[in-house]
């Protein structure tokens, strides 16, 4: 597990995990935005910073920048990079949906399971 904390912005990446990578950064920032912790206007560091920071491909962090892009949670600015350009959902749904994700991380370390067995229960639910 590889982790960066630039700033306001902490994101992991597994390189174990079956979730490609750009796919596990697409859907931090978008939690990220959803949950309010990174608002209109805030800046995310440069791809080529953030891919240092990780241990990635430049072109790994571009991919996840152009999939944020695509579904309107950031713009990519000449001089000021790439900034968050609102929710990528309506502010009630995510607000339900990042409380439902903190119950269930809160539930499962208090049981003792690893992030890994975490995203395999939530993945069984998306298959249900």
């Amino acid at each position: 597990m590889t982790e960066t904390d630039a700033g306001r912005l902490t994101l992991r990446v597994d390189v174990t995990s079956p979730v490609p990578v750009y796919e596990q950064l697409r859907e931090q920032v978008t939690a990220l935005v959803g949950a309010r912790q990174l608002v209109r206007g805030d800046r995310l560091p440069a791809a080529r910073a953030l891919a240092a920071d990780l241990g990635l491909a430049v072109g790994t962090v571009a991919r996840a920048y152009r999939e944020l892009e695509a579904t309107g949670v950031v713009q990519s600015r000449r001089r000021t990079g790439t900034v968050v350009a609102g929710p990528a959902a309506p502010a009630p749904a995510a607000g339900l949906v990042a409380d439902a994700a903190a119950d269930l991380v809160r539930i499962g370390r208090a049981a003792g399971w690893t992030d890994e067995q975490l995203v395999t229960a939530l993945r069984a639910a998306l298959l249900r």
